[in-house]
Order: C-alpha cells, then sequence, then structure tokens
C-alpha cells in the first residue's frame, strides 16, 4: 500500500511518527479538515496533472482553485488532470491520498504560493485516511519540489 512507502520514506528521517492516521476518510479536503480539526484552507491537497506526456504534481492550500491563465502561463498548456487510474499508476498513489512524498520516479513537484501563509499544513500520506502536519520549510524538505509556482485563483 502506498501508506507503507510513505511510512517507509519518513522513518529515514525519523519522521515517520508524525504520520497521523484516522478511522474516518480524509480523502477531500472538507473530509481531511474535519478528522484533524483544522480550517479546510491548511489542507495540502496534491493535484496530478498531465504536462507534456508526464505525471506533475501540484500542492497547493485546500481553499484554491487552479487558474486556467496562470496554469498555461507556467506549464505551456491547458490544465488537465490525470484520471483515478492514471493517478495510481503515474503517480504511486490512489486519489484521495496523494501526496507528494513516496512518489513514483520521473514525477515532478511543485509547491504552489498559496501554501505559503500558513506556518503549518497537513498533506495526505499516500491513503484516504492519513496526513501529516508539516511545517512549510520541512514541506519543502520532504516534498523534493523543483519550485514554487503560482497557478492558483485568490
Amino acid at each position: 500500500m502506498a501508506i507503507d512507502r510513505v511510512k517507509t520514506y519518513f522513518k529515514q528521517y525519523n519522521m515517520d511518527n508524525k504520520i497521523q492516521e484516522f478511522a474516518v476518510s480524509s480523502a477531500t479536503v472538507e473530509l481531511a479538515a474535519a478528522a484533524l480539526h483544522c480550517e479546510p484552507q491548511r489542507i495540502a491537497k496534491t493535484l496530478s496533472f498531465m504536462v507534456d506526456g508526464h505525471a506533475v504534481l501540484v500542492v497547493t492550500a485546500g481553499d484554491t482553485k487552479i487558474d486556467n491563465a496562470k496554469y498555461k502561463a507556467q506549464f505551456g498548456t491547458k490544465a488537465k488532470m490525470l484520471s483515478p487510474q492514471e493517478v495510481e499508476t503515474l503517480v504511486g498513489h490512489a486519489v484521495g491520498g496523494v501526496c507528494p512524498f513516496a512518489v513514483n520516479e520521473g514525477i515532478e513537484v511543485y509547491l504552489d504560493v498559496s501554501l505559503k501563509r500558513f506556518e503549518t499544513v497537513f498533506p495526505a500520506c499516500g491513503s484516504s485516511n492519513s496526513a501529516i502536519e508539516l511545517t512549510i520549510a520541512e514541506l519543502e524538505q520532504y516534498s523534493g519540489h523543483i519550485g514554487w509556482i503560482d497557478v492558483c485563483k485568490g
């Protein structure tokens, strides 16, 4: 399971004990916020896109939506989200648990500036009932991101 890959990934940094698993689903921003008792905007949602024939992940704040003009300016193409089957095959995590940790080889990860307004955020950890609280610096470190981008509305 993908959660086990994420746990193994975080174990090398002695961070695996920070992963939270819930008895309820955290598969959507709203469900994750309820499970974590936090504001929905602090959920770091990971969106999966196809760019030039390869999968790209964009981690954004929970209260944002992709701005098509900004996305096209950044990536030179229209935003095309992966299907649930493509996500699992190409990224290595199923929809509801997609995160920027322990992903398949060759996946590019970007962080959206919408996250910078928070001290800590909660990305998923490879399953539809998991999350980890990370500072923005920790998210930068553990996500293996290529860079910060601005592709969201607001």
